[in-house]
């Protein structure tokens, strides 16, 4: 069992920054591969940036490629996504995942990652013109 609760979601205006935060408890923290996903009003949920347990490897959605960074303290049982240059259409509930696997690929291509069973409730993130 894993337990996840996010937090740092708000409003903010186009341009803005936000970072918000997924602590975990139930399980060894560190052997987890984590991601974030958001779910905007009438839309499914999508995969927005995820980060490998052992080695720090990251991937992210193309549509937040070098806008969002996301990254871990194991000490902390945290995991992060920094937020920035945010638009419109990043309006979502951001969720995070612990992830059932992230596999490296190399020059194959992109990881392979698979969602596991365990979310968090949600942080509403609205973006304001």
């Amino acid at each position: 069992q894993v337990q996840l609760v996010e937090s740092g979601g708000g409003l903010v205006q186009v341009g803005g920054s936000l970072r918000l935060s997924c602590t975990a408890s139930g399980r060894t923290f560190g052997s987890l591969p984590m991601g974030w996903f958001r779910q905007a009003p009438g839309k499914g949920r999508e995969f927005v940036a995820a980060i490998n347990s052992n080695d720090g490897a990251t991937y992210y959605a193309h549509y937040v490629k070098d806008r969002f960074t996301i990254s871990r303290d194991d000490a902390k049982n945290t995991v992060y996504l920094q937020m920035n240059s945010l638009n419109l259409e990043d309006t979502a509930v951001y969720y995070c995942n612990a992830l059932r696997e992230y596999q490296n690929r190399g020059a194959a291509g992109p990881p392979r990652i698979r969602i596991g069973d365990y979310w968090g409730q949600g942080t509403q993130v609205t973006v304001s013109s």
